[in-house]
């Protein structure tokens, strides 16, 4: 089954563009306080060498919102990292960070998008519900928790292959 996806209502106050090595400073920063355990600058740069898409939402005043990273597959996608900042949560940012990178993937002919969250994340498994992703598995042990244990991840997919999404 494929979901209808209804894009956020369009904002003007707000901008996408590529990130670059010049934005690391500051992708960054927002990294380090969204997460316990986030990304470090290699692994953005490692990322933006593979020439995986990374783009940034910036407001209207240029401070950044949130970005995402997500690998090009063979008819597919995987969103790897999409985050946003703490303090401009709960504000449609990451749908409208979904939304554009749904309209990449039809650009890139990708007919699923695939990403893993962390089971405890309760507020971006939700987002991913409601936005029409499904719950495919589970990764035991994906990602690292406090004490040098590991916490499961969440595998969920979206068929962007309807013609009706984004409408």
């Amino acid at each position: 089954m494929s979901a209808v996806i209804r894009p956020a209502p369009p904002s003007e106050d707000t901008r996408l563009s590529t990130m670059s090595v010049g934005d690391l400073a500051e992708v960054s920063a927002i990294e380090a306080l969204a997460y316990e355990f986030p990304w470090t600058r290699g692994n953005f740069i490692d990322s933006l060498a593979a020439g995986y898409l990374a783009r940034l939402l910036r407001g209207a005043d240029g401070a950044l919102l949130g970005y995402f990273v997500a690998m090009k597959g063979v008819d597919e996608m995987h969103l790897l990292n999409l985050t946003v900042a703490p303090a401009h949560q709960r504000r449609g940012h990451a749908r409208r960070l979904l939304d554009a990178l749904v309209e990449m993937c039809r650009a890139h002919d990708a007919d699923r998008l695939w990403l893993e969250v962390r089971q405890s994340n309760d507020r971006a498994r939700a987002l991913y519900l409601h936005y029409g992703f499904r719950h495919i598995g589970v990764r035991r042990g994906y990602y690292p928790a406090l004490h040098g244990k590991r916490e499961d991840a969440s595998v969920m997919s979206l068929d962007i292959r309807d013609g009706d999404a984004l409408d």
